[in-house]
């Protein structure tokens, strides 16, 4: 017997990634570059709970979406990065938070990226894939190669301010 509902790749997807928390734990780490445990508690929008959070650090470890190592300025802390396996839902992630601005109530600040993603589309997308390859698997970037998570950091910081 198998240990998954069935072997539909979107039921196996959802498997690894379909709760209510991993994608929002991998966009804080993706869009927010979070990378400590502390601070994807404390700055979650959405207010995970420590145990929830921990639970799905573990998971996302297990199925190869995360990887850790030892913080070098604080023994007992770990620097979570991301992999392959989920620098490659960039695509995802665009795809949805364009859905969500064109279908649902989004407040401006917090759809702004999507916007920029949804309108920049698979070429920008691919640009920031590499600009997370470059920060969390060490694969240099062509030199001069702008930075799209300072882009969209930009352009998130400059909506708060415009609603201040």
């Amino acid at each position: 017997m198998s240990e998954h509902r069935s072997d539909c790749p979107i039921n196996l997807a959802l498997e690894v990634i379909g709760d209510t928390w991993s994608l929002l734990v991998i966009r804080d780490i993706m869009f927010g570059n979070r990378r400590h445990f502390r601070e994807l508690l404390t700055r979650s929008d959405e207010g995970i709970a420590s145990n929830i959070l921990a639970d799905r650090l573990r998971r996302l470890l297990a199925n190869d979406l995360l990887s850790q190592a030892p913080d070098p300025r604080h023994k007992q802390r770990r620097i979570y990065h991301l992999t392959e396996r989920s620098i490659q839902l960039v695509p995802v992630l665009a795809t949805l938070g364009a859905w969500g601005r064109q279908h649902l109530p989004v407040s401006p600040e917090l759809s702004i990226r999507a916007r920029i993603l949804d309108e920049g589309g698979p070429h920008l997308w691919h640009q920031f894939m590499d600009e997370l390859r470059e920060t969390h698997l060490g694969q240099p970037r062509p030199a001069g190669a702008t930075s799209i998570a300072a882009q969209l950091e930009a352009a998130y910081q400059a909506e708060l301010a415009r609603r201040a």
